[in-house]
């Protein structure tokens, strides 16, 4: 039975001298693993190779998750230019495709993560983001926030999620605990010998996401610093792609 979708390409691997695996973000299917018969041949019915962060209209068969489905149409928005001449915006959205990856399950749809994911892309593909670095350092944490949410995986940010009390914002100390999965406070740091303190502005973004809108690169560093420690404790690993984002 063949089946359409909409999906965008998050990861590529070849199969042999004309042929690919390929692993997809469907709107309706969720992640989709596929073998992309003959997509390096020059004349094939992809024309030509699959690319990540591509994404368009598919059709496919096999639908298992014990097997590769098969992948008979792709007809993909390639990557626009804008987004390999911007280090920093490639390496991000190639952040967001390996988390994408490895947080979600096979043929398990998010189409709220899955129109996010593509309005990022979209974003800093046609330029909207500038070619400031800070720009799309936002909306790639602003992405990485829905996928903890859709995920179940979000840390508690809006109170200590040790004591639950709120936090009174006011430059008083704030930190991050791994193990807390959240913010805790003065009272309750003692207890999470692996936290790391926070600057008043990165607690402050953290627990009132708008204030992104405001922040210094530098405080999104501090953010994004954040994220990956969170992401690195729920994979047991850091993302492949982590330390490219803060070289960039």
């Amino acid at each position: 039975m063949l089946t359409k979708d909409r999906a965008i390409c998050l990861r590529v691997v070849d199969y042999s001298e004309t042929s690919q695996v390929v692993t997809l973000f469907g709107r309706l299917g969720g992640k989709i693993r596929a073998i992309a018969k003959g997509s390096k041949r020059p004349k094939s019915a992809f024309e030509g190779p699959l690319e990540p962060l591509s994404f368009g209209d598919i059709v496919f068969s096999g639908f298992n998750k014990d097997t590769l489905a098969t992948l008979t149409e792709f007809g993909p928005q390639p990557v626009r230019g804008e987004l390999r001449r911007n280090l920093a915006a490639l390496q991000c959205a190639l952040l967001a495709a390996e988390l994408l990856d490895l947080l979600t399950e096979e043929y398990d749809p998010h189409v709220d993560l899955f129109d996010h994911f593509v309005q990022f892309l979209l974003d800093i593909e046609e330029g909207k983001a500038g070619p400031e670095r800070r720009d799309i350092l936002i909306r790639l944490i602003l992405l990485q926030f829905v996928l903890l949410h859709e995920v179940g995986l979000r840390p508690m940010l809006s109170a200590c999620a040790n004591c639950k009390r709120a936090f009174a914002l006011d430059g008083r100390e704030i930190y991050f605990s791994v193990s807390a999965n959240g913010l805790i406070c003065r009272d309750c740091e003692m207890s999470f010998p692996d936290k790391i303190q926070l600057s008043p502005k990165a607690a402050q973004c953290l627990a009132d996401i708008k204030q992104l809108a405001q922040a210094s690169e530098a405080t999104l560093d501090e953010i994004e610093q954040v994220l990956i420690r969170h992401f690195t404790h729920i994979l047991g690993r850091p993302p492949k792609m982590a330390k490219h984002v803060f070289s960039a």
